[in-house]
């Protein structure tokens, strides 16, 4: 898989936080390898470890982003952008390997793909202030 491909999976299993109790996550995890992601292997074990990664730090972004956010806070974002949000700002704060620009550029397209028409433009704005 490719980078933004990767990338994606990792939105699509985070974005499952947001409809799901922690402590039902685990099952959640497994049930998205069994029926929503096709990755195998190395792809597989990349796609995991950057989610339980995220996991890790949700509450510090989440408090990242309402530092930086003028008149919005995370509770009232939508769960798309949100979700963008806070794998963009951990690749941005927390992963060394991923570029500033990388980030937000693949935050925009992911918001491009699966959010409202507004969407990019909202996640860029945000984001830029982490830049």
């Amino acid at each position: 898989m490719s980078r933004r491909e990767l990338r994606e999976q990792i939105f699509k299993l985070l974005f499952r936080v947001e409809f799901n109790n922690p402590e039902d996550m685990p099952e959640q995890e497994k049930l998205f390898f069994e029926d929503d992601c096709k990755a195998e292997g190395a792809d597989a074990e990349y796609i995991s470890n950057k989610y339980h990664k995220i996991e890790d730090k949700l509450e510090t972004i989440d408090n990242m982003l309402n530092e930086k956010t003028e008149n919005w806070v995370t509770s009232r974002m939508g769960k798309v952008d949100l979700t963008i949000l806070r794998l963009a700002v951990y690749e941005i704060a927390f992963d060394e390997e991923v570029p500033t620009g990388v980030a937000i550029n693949e935050a925009v397209e992911l918001a491009k793909k699966f959010g409202q028409d507004a969407s990019s433009g909202f996640v860029n704005g945000i984001l830029a202030k982490f830049a």
